[in-house]
């Protein structure tokens, strides 16, 4: 396998656990995902600090174990730079669509991916 190809599946896995609400609702797993530079511009528009949304994660939607799950698709990702992998996809909850953009690094060897930016673009009703 290719490294590159390795980066952008480890930024979609690590993804993928931020949406899982075990790990929504913990602040110390969502730690670990979140760089602590992080910054998020969400789908309403607000801008979200690394503090803010660690202390607003387990009350946003997707968080709730038997609740509406955020549902991810159409998936793809580049190498920006040696630890700096870009993510976009498509996520649907309760009906609502949204195309989302993450940042992903690493920094240094044994260090794992945390998203250092995230943005989330509503889909309008009947939007493609």
């Amino acid at each position: 396998m290719n490294r590159e190809a390795d980066e952008v599946r480890e930024a979609i896995a690590a993804e993928l656990r931020l949406m899982d609400p075990r790990v929504r609702a913990s602040r110390s797993k969502a730690r670990e995902l979140l760089d602590p530079d992080f910054v998020e511009v969400g789908a309403s528009g607000r801008r979200w600090t690394y503090e803010e949304m660690l202390a607003a994660l387990p009350e946003l939607a997707g968080a709730a174990e038997g609740g509406p799950r955020h549902v991810a698709s159409h998936f793809t990702g580049v190498v920006l730079a040696p630890g700096l992998v870009h993510l976009t996809y498509e996520t649907t909850l309760d009906g609502n669509r949204a195309r989302r953009s993450s940042l992903w690094r690493r920094r240094g060897a044994a260090a794992t991916w945390r998203m250092y930016y995230h943005q989330a673009t509503p889909v309008p009703p009947g939007g493609s």
